[in-house]
């Protein structure tokens, strides 16, 4: 991801090699132990001094409540929080848009509003003039802009304000690929401004991209990140996509019908209305839901046209998102590590991050990472990267249960079909879809063969297994938590036994403790491992 850095954050990377050279010079001078030390110094402050990484000492300040303290050249940045509330309530409102727009076209219920008729249409003609989607009065748009104004009224106002923080970013995608700025409205009513929405059949994200169009269009999904959730990446994949629509229907109606349906339904219905190739003549034949879409993207850019109209009003926002920046991480980090060391919430972190499923920055050979913070905040990042990044690994090494390696993650494996397997089952352990794993081997049926090999993109974090290449070697398999015993509880059975510990089935439970039925007895020693040597 490759983003501009602010002048101020530039100024930061300039003064960060002195910086850091200055203070590790200052410790290499007064400690010589390897050990962590807490120093109390008469200012109240504690420092945590001689943390060694690669050789070189290390240094992290805290106040007496814990809180460390990291130089910056500015002041901490000022956060509302009502304004975090106002982005991270979106994810109860992308439902209630999805519902808006697979309404029936022609809405039953009356609506009071004042917003004549008249007013409507010449309002509408005055859009149409500086647009090139084709904005034209009918019953059914007046319908839709109604049910927003009213029914949907809360949701409106909210994404105006929800608004300030992605528009800006969206809109300069959007001209980098010559692509008309109102399409901004149809995250709206692709997400309702919700990177982490999804939909019913597995749509992610602001602009809803399923995993194959996703994958074409260069958003990496795996166990650990789904790029479909980042809202840079995510829109420039977008972009590249819509571009793509209005190549092949040369209509920007036509292609926000695609968009939403595929090209192949868009196309049935051209052929099923006689050969029209106008959104409204050939809506009739459409999926009900790409009936309801343009619609609502038009209702939407309505309403933000002439929201002070209608008595919506925009909230100022403290921190829109060209306020923020990011930095390339170099090392494996958890948000709760961030949050401690940069003195930012958890939920914040999530909400500027959403691609990181697990809450985790990853290291991965061959990818780069990036982590998303207010500008302010990044500056500390910057001044003080070495430090928290020696403070990260010390903290992980003395985990009791140390985080999985995330350089040995897979985001597609191959998985070999065993005795017992079937294609709920594999989908579920795998957290997948049935119908994916047909999709991404070509299967007609549910049907599976011993041997088979499948390929599988895991939603579920997956570590590949190591195996010995001896064939002597009975090491056995490495299970959760390092134990080789389980112990039959009231309830369990080998199916729910299989579930707990990756690379354990039911087949092994079965061979390695000469079980040959399902009756298991409380109390029962198991073996989760080829342990005989």
């Amino acid at each position: 991801m490759k983003q501009s850095l602010s002048v101020a954050v530039f100024a930061v990377l300039l003064s960060a090699s002195p910086f850091v050279r200055a203070q590790q010079s200052e410790i290499a001078q007064n400690k010589s132990k390897d050990s962590v030390l807490l120093q109390e110094e008469e200012n109240g402050t504690i420092t945590v001094s001689n943390i060694k990484i690669d050789g070189q000492l290390m240094a992290l300040e805290t106040h007496e409540d814990g809180k460390f303290k990291l130089r910056d050249l500015e002041e901490a940045w000022r956060y509302d929080s009502l304004w975090l509330k106002e982005l991270h309530s979106n994810a109860d409102l992308f439902s209630d848009m999805l519902l808006e727009v697979q309404n029936d076209s022609e809405l039953e219920e009356a609506f009071e509003i004042d917003l004549p008729t008249d007013t409507l249409k010449a309002r509408l003609a005055r859009m149409n003039e500086k647009t090139p989607f084709n904005i034209t009065y009918n019953s059914s748009l007046e319908s839709v802009i109604k049910s927003f104004l009213t029914r949907r009224r809360d949701l409106m106002q909210r994404m105006i304000t929800a608004s300030q923080f992605y528009f800006p970013l969206f809109e300069q995608e959007l001209d980098n690929q010559n692509i008309p700025l109102e399409i901004k409205y149809l995250a709206i009513v692709e997400s309702a401004l919700n990177p982490k929405a999804r939909s019913r059949v597995g749509a992610k994200g602001l602009w809803q991209f399923m995993y194959s169009t996703g994958k074409m269009y260069g958003l990496d999904v795996s166990s650990y990140v789904d790029e479909r959730h980042d809202p840079i990446m995510a829109t420039k994949a977008a972009s590249k996509y819509l571009s793509r629509l209005y190549d092949i229907f040369g209509d920007w109606d036509l292609a926000l019908a695609a968009y939403n349906s595929g090209p192949g339904n868009v196309n049935k219905a051209i052929r099923r209305s006689g050969g029209y190739e106008n959104y409204w003549n050939i809506r009739p034949f459409l999926p009900r839901e790409t009936a309801g879409y343009l619609p609502a993207f038009l209702a939407t850019m309505y309403i933000f046209e002439y929201a002070e109209e209608h008595g919506l009003q925009y909230k100022k926002a403290d921190r829109p998102y060209f306020e923020t920046d990011t930095v390339h991480v170099k090392n494996l980090i958890t948000f709760d590590q961030i949050s401690k060391l940069v003195d930012i919430g958890t939920e914040e972190l999530e909400m500027l991050n959403p691609a990181y499923k697990l809450n985790i920055i990853p290291k991965v050979e061959g990818k780069n990472y990036a982590l998303r913070l207010p500008i302010a905040k990044i500056g500390k990042f910057v001044s003080n990267e070495e430090e928290i990044y020696a403070y990260a690994k010390k903290e992980l090494d003395s985990l009791e249960k140390p985080l999985p390696n995330m350089v040995t993650a897979e985001d597609q494996i191959r998985y070999r079909v065993k005795s017992g397997d079937y294609l709920g089952k594999i989908a579920e352990q795998y957290g997948v879809g049935v119908s994916q794993i047909k999709s991404w081997n070509g299967l007609r049926s549910n049907n599976l063969r011993v041997g088979q090999r499948l390929t599988i993109y895991p939603r579920k974090p997956y570590i590949a297994q190591k195996t010995s290449k001896s064939n002597n070697s009975n090491s056995g398999t490495t299970v959760a938590g390092g134990s080789k015993i389980h112990t039959v509880q009231s309830g369990d059975s080998l199916w729910t036994i299989s579930k707990k510990y990756p690379g354990v089935s039911i087949e092994n439970l079965r061979e390695w403790n000469g079980i040959s039925g399902n009756n298991l007895k409380p109390g029962t020693k198991l073996k989760l491992c080829d342990c005989s040597s």
